[in-house]
């Protein structure tokens, strides 16, 4: 397999925004075959339910185009007689009309594609140059569209044979009955063989459908080298960290921000948990866990401790035991005193400026208060 521009083989699927900048630009899923099969499948659905009604305003149309009055002679205008003759008609063909419409719309919603993209309507170089028209034509995406071509004439043409042969004697026989009876037979054949027809166009669409969307994905796929350069292009945005940094503030309630401020110290996993505690010597029997949180919310527990200068240190062991161990507003569980006072103890030296980073304490956590990330005890 060929290496791609961006260094490594395209192995990986296409991330959300490599889909969505695809998408602005006027790639999107699509399939001719779906939408094909829907119009000609609510066209031929609105004229089996609709189609009598329309018959008789044809027909009344036609009546009344044949019949001559005096006022056609003496004041004829044929704008006017014309607008009557099809104001008859107007609402049958509107409703046609409008279920194919519909049905058009149908199809881009159906894959996820439906919407109106700027960026498909600017010019390309490569669509007005011949040699590139030609490649596409006799290339692998032309032979393919032709033997798809040739599959679905062969497919339609079958159905079509087969149904006029297996009503061949019925269709003989309609010369035998009177015009009217042999009209609305001859319209049932039609409408039956259009819905088997169209029945067959959705098999095309639906081997169709999702050969688009592995060849989208294949065209659109990524070497694990650009998924990074795309994930630290991201993380570098100012504009996705100031929507990262209003999430992580909206998850925490007013009463939480203020116990994060008012904290002694913030435990953290590094990344996965954060505690806050609080002790306060004649008020706080012992220590109190005043927040806690993993993921989002003890992101933000930590960005809020930066902002408001609380000490924050990693100890993973300890983060983990004080999480699955208190809730918020309880005082930690008895057998971490030891080593919780022996922090608080060390953030006391560092505030006072009796002992540096450098004097960070080592915390043995008691073996039956040691959990991994999933809450198991070790």
């Amino acid at each position: 397999m060929a290496d791609s521009p961006g260094g490594g083989e395209k192995t990986e699927k296409p991330t959300p925004k490599k889909l969505q900048d695809a998408a602005k630009k006027g790639d999107i899923l699509q399939s001719r075959e779906l939408g094909t099969a829907l119009v000609v499948m609510a066209g031929i659905g609105w004229l089996a339910v609709t189609g009598p009604s329309m018959i008789d305003a044809l027909s009344d149309m036609l009546t009344q185009a044949l019949r001559f009055r005096r006022d056609d002679i003496v004041d004829f205008s044929p704008a006017e007689r014309g607008l009557d003759l099809l104001t008859g008609i107007a609402l049958p063909v509107a409703g046609v009309m409008l279920a194919t419409f519909l049905a058009a719309i149908a199809a881009p919603a159906l894959l996820g594609s439906l919407g109106f993209r700027p960026g498909a309507f600017a010019p390309k170089a490569s669509k007005l140059n011949p040699g590139a028209g030609l490649k596409r034509i006799f290339g692998a995406q032309g032979l393919i569209e032709l033997l798809k071509s040739i599959a679905k004439v062969g497919l339609l043409g079958s159905i079509g044979v087969w149904m006029i042969w297996d009503r061949l004697t019925a269709i003989i026989g309609l010369g035998k009955q009177g015009i009217a009876p042999a009209m609305a037979d001859l319209g049932n054949m039609f409408i039956l063989t259009c819905l088997v027809m169209a029945g067959g166009l959705f098999l095309i669409a639906g081997i169709d459908v999702p050969a688009q969307i592995m060849q989208r994905a294949k065209r659109l796929g990524m070497s694990k080298q650009e998924i990074k350069d795309e994930h630290k292009e991201s993380e570098g945005s100012p504009e996705l960290k100031g929507q990262i940094r209003r999430r992580q503030y909206e998850t925490l309630n007013g009463s939480t921000r203020q116990a994060v401020a008012e904290a002694s110290v913030i435990i953290t996993n590094p990344t996965h948990f954060a505690v806050a505690l609080r002790y306060k010597p004649g008020v706080d029997a012992a220590p109190v866990v005043v927040a806690r949180g993993s993921d989002a919310i003890a992101a933000a527990i930590r960005e809020l401790a930066d902002q408001n200068g609380v000490t924050v240190l990693q100890y993973p062991e300890l983060a983990r035991a004080i999480y699955f161990t208190s809730r918020t507003g309880q005082i930690v569980n008895e057998g971490l005193y030891m080593a919780v006072a022996t922090v608080l103890a060390f953030v006391f030296r560092v505030e006072n400026r009796m002992a540096s980073e450098m004097d960070r304490p080592f915390i043995t956590v008691p073996e039956d208060l040691r959990f991994d990330a999933d809450g198991k005890k070790h």
